[in-house]
């Protein structure tokens, strides 16, 4: 009979009740003080240290094995190197376990499965399953839900993938032997004093192999999921973890009917839906904006006591805020007790993609002020925001941030850095952030190249463009909107032709309606009316209004009315809400003296309750933005603004600017023209910024419409009298002021 005392049998029999490294060391020294190293004793204690996670004294153990180590021991080892991330440590004493001829328990198998997916090395993963099923361990519940768990993370890896090893509802099995081998385990721990990992020194280090396929597959790009689908099926008692994987693999896939059909069925199970269950449901209501189902959810988090649940609380909030209901997502934002940084990142992202940049920019503000410290997601969600409202500085300041704080490097911050400097009108520095990064993705190259296409540089952005394919990156669907979008503000007839049908031939893409209107909108800049017309009417879709308008307003541009009318007649059969179409018909019959027409056109609009939006022009001075609209006398600077104007109009008078009247599209007096067109949104701003920056300041304005004519005539000479670089962002493009010329060529 064993001599060790009770209390310390005790001990050894409940090994979780040793809490901490101190007391595992004392029941350690205890041990080999009253026993000695016994084998089945010292596996014990590795198993305790291991449980714990200390990997050092787990190894030092290890290595007092005089012969061949338990079970226990490899199980114990084998899930510390996992626990600390070690994988291929993990595989690599797995195999030598199974080469010493230890046949591995269901113990041992989460570990050695979590290390495959750790490494997401699917040929071994479906090794392992093979070993699994071999030695018919695969009914465990822990070892069916690590299967499922590693097939769920594959999804997103066909590498290695060979089809020709799966059969329909066959498993075929090879187990490769390998040699005997001698070998000897030792860590040196005088000079590896936190050893990573085992060094095998023998004369045969070659790794057992076991190989196998498991799963049918009704298509290449759905293995993966099916895979998950039989193990859940074959598996003989499911717990929720095993609800839940699948679950999660379904919604993944796009598979949403399939995934509420299987939550139905967790009552028939006797379980009930947890957090993680709901948390991967939700976004499939936010996808289809399925908001009464997504109520219906939210309802039995409340009913449950999930809804202060973090990752319940940022679905919700995203759900609600992707079915554009801001304020319930704000209303649930504000009632959970604790915010982490994924409900911030949740309602912060919510308002900008609705947006509401300056509430996402306030939220980004209140963030910091909690001492919330922003990730990689924050500066994605929130520089949008930036982009959209030109807020350079504020841009800039999170450029900062996020250099200092190492996030400079993550491809999804440098997207959006590079989208955000490119729309508050600084390309360079766009360009520059996107040269320093290593492997630019898809969305690095579209932000460039749209880029460039909106600041009217189209060679630049269709040299990258071609750049990109030249180094195999393929282009989509938002890539070819890009490059024709630039072939648009370029004026490239033919290349735009030959990207089109690049696209289509090519690559398969089927051209959609942005497609189309940029193409549309070429044609019609390029006086190509009636090519444009039947262009569009050729389409394979149905063209909406927004695509017959890019070309009544070409017509507007190269006074057609005869095609206008038609064009016209078109927008207000497919879209009779369309304001813009009506604006333009009025704006084409005032240019043309047809005032009646032009009345009438207003007369639809108010019958219809339609609001011409006014023109309005941002310029942000001193971290301040300032909003100016046509004739607009409350700014605190007006008189000077007003001076100011009056002084540059003399001087540009003497260098031989004459004032355009024809887009003065009311029937009163010249002179009265002449105060118009003055008093233009765009006009107030760009004194504005000259009257209160320091000279050779670069002068940066937004406005919400298309820049007038005579507007782009005067900024031109306003740049050389000033000696000021005036980079002006209108509805379509960018315009780059300088020395009395302008970066579009007059063509926009």
């Amino acid at each position: 009979m064993s001599s060790i005392a009770i209390p310390l049998r005790s001990l050894l029999q409940n090994p979780s009740t040793i809490k901490s490294k101190h007391h595992a060391k004392q029941l350690h020294a205890q041990v080999l003080k009253t026993e000695g190293s016994s084998s089945s004793l010292m596996a014990t204690i590795l198993s305790i240290y291991s449980h714990l996670g200390f990997l050092h004294e787990s190894l030092i153990i290890f290595n007092t094995f005089t012969s061949l180590p338990t079970i226990i021991a490899w199980k114990s080892v084998i899930r510390c190197y996992t626990y600390h991330g070690l994988f291929k440590d993990s595989l690599t004493c797995f195999s030598y376990m199974r080469a010493s001829g230890k046949h591995p328990d269901h113990n041992v198998f989460p570990s050695v499965l979590k290390s495959c997916t750790g490494l997401m090395d699917f040929k071994l993963g479906e090794s392992v399953h093979g070993c699994i099923v071999r030695l018919g361990v695969d009914a465990d519940l822990y070892t069916g839900n690590a299967l499922m768990n590693m097939y769920s993370k594959f999804q997103n890896m066909d590498e290695g993938f060979d089809s020709r090893r799966f059969s329909s509802g066959n498993v075929d099995l090879v187990y490769e032997k390998i040699p005997e081998r001698n070998f000897d385990i030792k860590v040196d721990i005088e000079k590896d004093p936190h050893p990573r990992s085992l060094k095998f020194l023998g004369k045969n280090q070659n790794q057992l192999l076991v190989s196998g396929g498991v799963t049918p597959r009704r298509r290449r790009d759905m293995v993966y999921i099916e895979s998950v689908k039989k193990v859940f099926d074959m598996m003989p008692s499911k717990d929720i973890v095993s609800w839940n994987t699948v679950i999660a693999g379904y919604v993944h896939n796009g598979m949403c009917e399939e995934a509420l059909r299987t939550v139905r069925n967790i009552g028939r199970a006797n379980l009930m839906p947890d957090s993680f269950t709901l948390s991967s449901i939700l976004p499939i209501f936010a996808k289809y904006v399925d908001i009464s189902r997504g109520k219906e959810i939210h309802g039995y988090t409340l009913r449950h006591g999930f809804d202060s649940d973090d990752f319940i609380a940022s679905s919700l909030i995203d759900m609600y805020a992707k079915c554009t209901r801001v304020d319930d997502s704000l209303r649930i934002f504000h009632l959970l007790p604790q915010l982490d940084v994924i409900s911030w990142n949740s309602i912060i992202a919510g308002c900008v993609q609705n947006g509401l940049f300056d509430e996402g920019l306030k939220l980004f503000r209140q963030m910091l002020t909690a001492k919330v410290k922003p990730s990689s997601l924050t500066f994605s969600s929130i520089m949008p925001a930036c982009a959209h409202l030109t807020t350079l500085h504020l841009g800039k300041q999170l450029h900062g941030y996020i250099t200092r704080n190492g996030f400079d490097k993550n491809v999804f911050i440098a997207s959006a850095l590079v989208d955000m400097y490119a729309k508050c009108g600084n390309i360079r520095i766009a360009r520059s952030i996107f040269d320093k990064m290593d492997s630019p993705d898809m969305v690095s190259w579209t932000a460039m190249i749209m880029g460039y296409a909106l600041h009217g540089h189209a060679n630049e952005a269709l040299l990258l463009f071609h750049k990109m394919k030249m180094e195999n990156v393929r282009p989509n669907y938002v890539a070819f909107v890009a490059a024709l979008t630039a072939c648009s503000h370029g004026g490239l007839v033919d290349e735009a032709r030959m990207l089109f049908n690049c696209m289509i031939e090519d690559y398969g893409i089927s051209p959609g309606l942005e497609h189309y209107a940029a193409v549309a909108d070429l044609l019609g800049r390029a006086g190509k009316l009636e090519e444009a017309y039947e262009f569009i009417s050729k389409m394979h879709i149905r063209p909406t209004g927004s695509v017959w308008a890019t070309l009544l307003s070409s017509c507007r541009v190269h006074k057609n009315i005869e095609l206008a009318e038609r064009v016209g007649e078109k927008v207000f059969q497919i879209d009779p809400e369309n304001i813009g179409a009506y604006i333009l018909m009025s704006n084409i019959y005032s240019s043309a003296g047809r005032w009646k027409e032009a009345a009438k056109m207003r007369v639809a609009m108010k019958g219809r309750g339609m609001t011409k939006k006014p023109a309005c022009t941002w310029i942000e001075v001193k971290n301040k933005i300032h909003a100016f609209v046509a004739g607009d006398k409350s700014h605190p600077y007006y008189d000077r603004i007003k001076e100011a104007l009056k002084v540059m109009l003399e001087q540009m008078e003497r260098k031989g600017y004459v004032l355009n009247t024809d887009d003065v599209l009311h029937d009163v007096e010249e002179e009265q023209k002449r105060n118009l067109l003055c008093s233009h949104s765009e006009r107030l701003a760009i004194a504005f910024g000259i009257i209160s920056t320091p000279s050779g300041t670069t002068i940066r304005v937004t406005k919400n419409l298309r820049v007038c004519v005579d507007c782009h005539t005067a900024t031109k000479f306003i740049s050389e009298i000033a000696g000021r670089e005036i980079v002006m962002r209108d509805v379509s493009r960018f315009h780059h002021f300088k020395d009395g010329k302008c970066s579009c060529g007059d063509y926009w």
